[in-house]
């Protein structure tokens, strides 16, 4: 028996026998007829299926309950009520799994984020999580669909490495050995010689470094793929387990690193508006009716189309570190203590800083440059000055990196030009603590033929949680990974 998607027979025109196939979101009784919505997945709306009283056996129709799975044969006629263009009127019906109205979680009522996270094995037949999923299908095409028409190279970057790109060490480990008696070595330490691959090996935090060997061979390379980071956090912007684009470009500087970025979500973001305008549609309502319910204070001031109009519609301002820090020194926050956290030259900028640069002061997204060298990773390159104010004050030494600021959420992009300089850049590994010979081929790409490259990292959930404006990382990734919760 074949089929069209709801999404298809939704535009079809009625006069046709048609069969739907999904699961069932409601049904109700009148007394003339029977009405069932029925939705597969392929869109947010359901299809209206249409039976009068008594044309279906009784047995069948005790099993017609919300979130059972059926076949529905019909003609396609012209809805009698409001809300669909057409309905399927019933003439036949297939029970493929029914589902026990009592035990079955989701009833068609409005139910918690909290609670939809416990049973994240059928939460993706809700609305909400329906249309996350697709507009996240739907990002993830455009990742893939931009790189490959700027002719960028897909490249995979290994899972297991015995590398820390970041140097932070929250890495979680993989292992053959005994748990129980693992092999020691003399000094009584754990002896990874023995183990599967000869070495203590961890899950990867990024396929940065792998990704520049591939950029100095074949030019423009982007990775995409899952990392793993084992930071005790149960924030709301943090995985154990999530998805990271990174490109990386042989010949770019830091000016063309950001022109590649600022294009490459402003491409993305307008995919998505594009091609799925229901979904965002429900979730802009969604996102309305919450807003709804919290302090006038806490509410947001653009919608979520308007947010998303906001970074395409804008060219980013770019500054840099040392001219943020006067900014944000100088504004009325600060200097009223309203800032959570005190601003001065050579600290991380927190989330509420980078926001008021985007949505306070220049009201359109901010690319931040040439940050403190000592708060950054050893890879990025160095510049030949230190930082100086335009009060001709004289800081300490800064690196080639950006980060892009998007509104409500702050820092989206991480990058920076790569440091091509073998001699800076082991002096700097030095300075952090990272042995040459841990990543030797590393740093033969700079004995061997260097040049100028550059990159940056997008944490392909956080894409996903401002184009759909939900609040919580977990909600946007199909089954998260965070700790003491990996049940899926």
């Amino acid at each position: 028996m074949s089929y069209q998607p709801v999404k298809q027979l939704l535009q079809t025109p009625p006069g046709q026998t048609v069969t739907v196939k999904g699961w069932v979101r409601t049904k109700r009784e009148s007394k003339n007829a029977v009405f069932v919505a029925i939705n597969d997945g392929s869109t947010i709306h359901t299809i209206q299926a249409v039976a009068e009283t008594g044309t279906l056996p009784d047995d069948t129709l005790r099993l017609i309950t919300t979130g059972a799975c059926v076949a529905i044969t019909g003609e396609l006629v012209e809805s009698q009520g409001a809300g669909q263009a057409v309905e399927v009127k019933i003439t036949d019906v297939t029970i493929y799994g029914p589902a026990d109205p009592e035990k079955y979680p989701l009833q068609p009522k409005r139910h918690s984020l909290e609670f939809l996270r416990e049973i994240a094995h059928l939460r993706p037949r809700t609305n909400t999580f329906s249309a996350i999923l697709r507009i996240r299908h739907a990002l993830a095409f455009a990742v893939h669909k931009y790189y490959n028409d700027n002719g960028f190279f897909y490249l995979n970057t290994p899972i297991i490495t015995a590398s820390d790109a970041e140097g932070a060490g929250e890495m979680f480990r993989v292992s053959t050995l005994d748990p129980m008696h693992p092999p020691k070595t003399e000094e009584g330490k754990i002896d990874y010689s023995q183990d599967f691959f000869g070495r203590e090996t961890n899950l990867t935090v990024s396929g940065q470094l792998e990704g520049e060997l591939g950029a100095l061979a074949l030019g423009k390379i982007y990775t995409f793929g899952p990392t793993f980071r084992a930071e005790n956090s149960n924030t709301t912007r943090h995985l154990a387990e999530f998805w990271m684009i990174e490109p990386e470009m042989a010949f770019y500087e830091l000016e063309d690193n950001m022109a590649l970025a600022e294009d490459f979500v402003k491409s993305v973001i307008r995919y998505a508006l594009d091609n799925c305008a229901d979904d965002l549609a429900f979730l802009e309502n969604r996102l309305a009716e919450e807003e709804k319910t919290k302090k006038k204070e806490e509410q947001q001031e653009m919608t979520l189309t308007q947010k998303l109009r906001f970074v395409i519609d804008n060219d980013f301002e770019r500054l840099t570190y040392t001219e943020a820090v006067e900014i944000l020194r100088n504004s009325k926050p600060a200097k009223k203590g309203q800032f959570q956290y005190e601003v001065s030259w050579g600290v991380d900028l927190q989330s509420e800083h980078e926001r008021y640069l985007v949505e306070k002061h220049f009201k359109k997204p901010v690319i931040l440059t040439n940050y403190p060298r000592a708060i950054k990773s050893f890879y990025m390159k160095q510049d030949n000055e230190p930082a100086t104010n335009a009060r001709g004050e004289v800081f300490g030494p800064t690196v080639r990196a950006m980060d892009v600021l998007f509104p409500g959420i702050g820092e989206i992009i991480g990058g920076s030009q790569r440091e091509d300089d073998l001699d800076k850049l082991t002096a700097r590994m030095a300075e952090v603590g990272i042995d040459p010979e841990a990543i030797w081929w590393y740093l033969d790409t700079r004995r061997f033929g260097t040049a100028p490259h550059a990159g940056f990292g997008l944490g392909f959930e956080r894409l996903v949680l401002f184009v759909t404006g939900m609040s919580n990382i977990r909600d946007v990734i199909p089954f998260p990974r965070a700790p003491k919760s990996a049940e899926f």
